[in-house]
């Protein structure tokens, strides 16, 4: 199969299938144990803990492992909730984020929290003045993703954390698209909170992290244990974390000649595509975007047909985020970015990985010269 829908996840390098086995076989102790089967588990566990604060530039004792950046995102937003001094307050979110960020504001809502959905360009992009306006007195949190899901469009986070901090109000950023495809720098970027999710950068499923500058503000989600310094409670996933420090040690060995490699094969597939059908339109092709992500709009077809006439043509794309595909609305991205809903439902994603090579994307361009003339008619 040709897989381009790595931004659903991507396939465990080897080197983490290996990582993972070797925590299963040898270092499967409990990490809070006191005995050496204990100490042993917990040493892993803490080398994966400093090989991600290498990479993103954080200090080792602000990760909290979780699993996945949906529960890191649910905790830092509906953890407070636990709190009982905690009163319903204002959050600033973007019109583009990621269910992750979107279910949770709808929770708070529902408890009598007020959340104010900042507006994109048509390039997908936030303004920062417009999160600025948006902060009120009474505002708790900032949320503005770095890399969008669908599109693959960067947003100014680091200009938006800036103004934030003006105004002391924090900054969260959902970093899952980012995190291990470009050099993300936590202390440079100068938000508060980031989240990020192992199976999007070559690691396991089931397990990210929640980082933060002070532990202080962070409030548990789950209860039951003092794992994670009492911030998560439950045994940890030890051999995901395990996993994750593999794909983070394989993201700072390759991240920099992977990112080159997979920029010009995703523009190859942009410039065939548009060489063949001159009408298609690239949703944030003038915005700064991730390496791998290719957005693209088809007028006249139907995207879910589509993707599942690329499914027997054993190639692997996707209409939008893998979190929303069940609904058959047109995603929410493209229509905040002005699209109609009907050429919101005729775009596709694509989206490339380490694995991909150019003989593979001269065949997608090949299956894609016929079949969307076929879709058309």
């Amino acid at each position: 199969m040709i897989y381009l829908d790595h931004n659903a996840t991507t396939p465990p390098a080897p080197e983490v299938v290996k990582a993972m086995n070797d925590c299963l076989s040898q270092t499967w102790g409990n990490p809070s144990s006191l005995h050496a089967c204990g100490q042993q588990a917990r040493a892993v566990r803490e080398a994966a803990r400093r090989a991600l604060a290498t990479l993103i530039h954080a200090q080792p004792a602000n990760i909290l492992f979780t699993s996945g950046a949906t529960e890191a995102t649910s905790q830092l937003l509906l953890g407070p909730l636990f709190k009982s001094e905690c009163q319903p307050r204002h959050l600033i979110i973007s019109a583009v984020e990621h269910p992750c960020v979107l279910e949770p504001a709808h929770v708070l809502e529902s408890l009598g929290w007020s959340v104010t959905r900042v507006g994109v360009c048509a390039e997908g992009r936030v303004d920062p003045q417009a999160v600025a306006a948006a902060i009120r007195p009474d505002t708790a949190l900032v949320s503005i993703m770095l890399a969008n899901n669908d599109t693959g469009v960067l947003q100014p986070v680091r200009e938006i954390a800036a103004l934030a901090r003006q105004h002391r109000v924090p900054l969260h950023t959902d970093a899952v698209q980012a995190v291990g495809r470009i050099p993300v720098d936590f202390e440079a970027l100068g938000v508060d909170y980031l989240t990020l999710s192992a199976h999007k950068f070559h690691g396991p499923k089931g397990v990210g992290a929640l980082v933060f500058r002070d532990a202080s503000a962070v409030a548990p989600l789950l209860f039951g244990g003092s794992q994670e310094r009492a911030l998560r409670a439950g045994t940890e996933n030890l051999p995901g974390i395990c996993g994750l420090g593999a794909a983070v040690q394989l993201a700072l060995r390759e991240m920099t000649d992977n990112a080159t490699r997979i920029s010009a094969l995703r523009d190859r597939l942009q410039a065939g595509l548009f060489a063949a059908f001159p009408d298609a339109l690239v949703n944030g092709a003038n915005a700064p975007r991730v390496p791998g992500t290719l957005n693209i709009t088809f007028p006249g077809i139907d995207a879910v047909t589509a993707v599942m006439n690329l499914d027997i043509a054993d190639i692997a794309a996707a209409t939008t985020s893998a979190c929303s595909t069940a609904s058959r609305q047109p995603p929410h991205v493209l229509t905040a970015m002005g699209l109609t809903p009907e050429l919101a439902l005729a775009s596709l994603r694509f989206s490339l990985g380490r694995s991909n090579t150019e003989s593979e994307i001269d065949r997608v361009l090949a299956t894609m010269a016929e079949l969307i003339p076929q879709l058309r008619r």
